[in-house]
């Protein structure tokens, strides 16, 4: 398991390079490809690339108890710990974190890894030229940490829910769940 420090760590150092054209659908399910860039930390010039997918699956109202309830599904052996201890970091933060109380839940597709030989630099203009060309709305480029590369997945999927919430929410309050 990662320390707090190493979560922390991670939510610093990751950065959404690219972020997908469409937002979390209300009362849908959500798919998103993700290539996540991340540099060996024993070896500069090499340079890990996973690529996958992560599923927003149709939100649910639930119980107060929050986020207890959402699902993690497809990822490692120790991801309920890892996701508790970022949004107990987040709530830390003083972010706002009433959009967990909408039982939303992850799932992770498979996730292929390639390593490079090269400059992260390099790396990141090359997956970035080829995600313009690709023209694809739901990819994202995300840079992260290559131990905690989970919480890089997290860490966007968050993001992902912040920027949707305005929408989601009216939706929910549109058709009186709110």
């Amino acid at each position: 398991m990662h320390s707090p420090d190493n979560i922390q760590y991670a939510m610093e150092s990751t950065r959404v390079l690219m972020e997908p054209d469409r937002r979390i659908d209300t009362f849908g399910e959500t798919r998103f490809e993700f290539v996540l860039l991340s540099e060996l930390m024993d070896s500069a010039g090499q340079i890990r690339i996973r690529s996958g997918e992560v599923e927003a699956l149709k939100p649910q109202i639930v119980r107060p108890d929050g986020y207890s309830d959402i699902e993690l599904e497809g990822f490692g052996d120790k991801a309920r710990e890892r996701f508790d201890a970022l949004v107990e970091k987040m709530r830390d933060q003083g972010q706002d974190m009433a959009f967990l109380n909408y039982g939303f839940r992850f799932k992770r597709g498979q996730v292929s890894e390639e390593l490079v030989h090269d400059s992260l630099e390099d790396v990141r203009d090359r997956v970035m030229e080829d995600a313009r060309v690709a023209g694809n709305p739901a990819r994202a480029i995300i840079e992260g940490v290559d131990d905690a590369w989970e919480v890089s997945i997290f860490k966007f999927s968050f993001e992902m829910i912040l920027r949707s919430w305005a929408i989601n929410q009216f939706d929910f309050q549109r058709r009186g769940l709110l």
